[in-house]
């Protein structure tokens, strides 16, 4: 259990230098601070005038979630259909 404890804790020191980001992708499922920003953004504003009043940002957020949910959906369940098959 010692060893374990250890690897948690080297675990916590390398999120924080990285600014919790590792802890934030896993607790919302995939999503990084600008993912949960711009969704909520979308919410607010519509996809429509986000995409006017920055599109470089709605390509990022739409890039960013096409390769999220292709592994998520695609990826991930066809290796574990040949794994278990």
């Amino acid at each position: 259990m010692r060893w374990f404890e250890n690897s948690y804790q080297n675990f916590r020191n390398f999120d924080r230098k990285l600014d919790s980001q590792i802890s934030i992708f896993l607790k919302n499922f995939g999503k990084s601070k600008f993912m949960l920003a711009m969704s909520k953004k979308a919410q607010i504003l519509g996809l429509e005038k986000l995409f006017l009043k920055a599109p470089k940002a709605f390509f990022y957020f739409f890039l960013f979630y096409l390769i999220r949910d292709t592994i998520l959906y695609i990826i991930i369940p066809i290796y574990f259909a040949k794994f278990l098959g």
